[in-house]
């Protein structure tokens, strides 16, 4: 092994193979990295996302602040549940179910954006990563960040990371800057109906309100609000005791 490693960086003769030597730095930051920066934050927050970075370069209002899992209320993971991701903790990063009927779906209306089959481990890792283009490399590249999501993080981690790095609209970026912003409390006082008005905007933060909101999001609200108490009773949350 270590003569092949050799060969493979330094050659044979005196000229350097700078496309291997590409190559191999190309796959270390791809598919190396990565893993370390996964297998991190498992342990340290994380301290900003790629997201709030360019807000703050721009000079955007931005608010971000980290909160472990007992300090943001058991509502909001179950609303998030209910509202975005049923099989949350069932699934390993994909539900593909869903993933088959978004994508007949969008067969039907090609011109259509293709949306509606992301998973919560897949929008942690987008937010984690900083994912916005819709590449297909990119979309490579968060499968590949997904799965590296579920196989070194348990499914606690994974939702604590999701809760305080999704993109809660008007420069809020998790749990607590919008739960300060938008009920001005801290992210472990908020109540079931506050936790399902915070997951029924997800899809569109920045034009659906949380606070005094339009017929649209009052009404998904009733709904995400009884899916709160369904994914309690019927032990969907269970990942995250």
């Amino acid at each position: 092994m270590r003569e092949f490693l050799n060969w493979y960086w330094h050659g044979r003769g005196k000229r350097k193979p700078w496309v291997r030597r590409i190559f191999a730095m190309a796959l270390f930051y791809a598919l190396v990295v990565p893993a370390f920066i996964v297998l991190l934050f498992r342990f340290v927050p994380v301290p900003a996302t790629p997201q709030v970075v360019i807000g703050l370069i721009s000079g955007d209002d931005v608010h971000y602040s980290w909160r472990e899992a007992d300090e943001i209320s058991p509502y909001l993971g179950r609303a998030v549940i209910g509202a975005e991701d049923q099989k949350f903790c069932s699934h390993h990063g994909f539900d593909w179910e869903a993933i088959d009927k978004a994508l007949k779906k969008h067969k039907r209306n090609p011109k259509r954006t293709l949306h509606g089959a992301s998973t919560i481990s897949q929008q942690a890792a987008r937010s984690l990563f900083g994912t916005v283009t819709r590449s297909w490399v990119r979309k490579g590249a968060e499968a590949y960040e997904t799965v590296l999501m579920e196989f070194l993080l348990p499914k606690k981690r994974i939702m604590t990371v999701y809760l305080n790095t999704v993109d809660w609209g008007h420069g809020n970026y998790g749990a607590e800057a919008a739960a300060q912003s938008y009920f001005g409390k801290p992210a472990s006082d908020l109540t079931a109906a506050e936790a399902a008005r915070l997951a029924s905007i997800l899809p569109n933060p920045n034009k659906w309100k949380a606070v005094k909101p339009g017929p649209y999001v009052r009404k998904r609200t009733g709904k995400v609000g009884a899916r709160i108490f369904q994914v309690r009773r019927d032990g969907l949350d269970w990942c995250l005791q």
